[in-house]
């Protein structure tokens, strides 16, 4: 265990979307963003300033891929608390199994494609916190830590 050195901990809250159908997963594809480009995703983005985790994921669902999400029909699956070199992250995915509108990538210039992948043959090129994530999901953890 890492010894605490007192200063309070300012996290980021992320947000990702686990949207299933007939067995299959929806990724993304990251495209000319600067953080783990050329390599598949979920729709997924951050909280701003006082919004809150279901809220941000309603947005960013509109905003990536299209989709009107009721925030009643977003369900917490899964949480992790990762590490990265420059910051700390509170990563929560939600499952949703209903939403209205045309799955659609609005997002043409920092995503390469919206795809459905069967959730036990994942590409080999997913961002790795994200593989182990659907590794945990998949094997019924609730939460889980990544770059201790």
């Amino acid at each position: 265990m890492q010894e605490s050195n007192g200063i309070k901990l300012r996290s980021y809250v992320c947000v990702y979307l686990l949207l299933e159908r007939d067995g299959k997963v929806l990724l993304s594809l990251r495209e000319n963003t600067g953080y783990e480009d050329g390599k598949w995703s979920m729709v997924a983005g951050h909280a701003e300033e006082g919004e809150m985790a279901r809220d941000a994921m309603v947005r960013e669902a509109m905003e990536e891929a299209n989709i009107t999400i009721a925030p009643e029909d977003l369900e917490c699956a899964y949480v992790m608390d990762r590490k990265s070199p420059n910051r700390q992250n509170i990563d929560i995915f939600f499952k949703c199994s209903k939403y209205a509108g045309e799955l659609t990538n609005n997002e043409p210039h920092k995503c390469g494609g919206l795809e459905f992948f069967d959730k036990h043959n994942l590409p080999e090129n997913i961002v790795d916190y994200v593989k182990v994530a659907f590794s945990d999901i998949f094997a019924g953890r609730f939460f889980g830590e990544y770059g201790k």
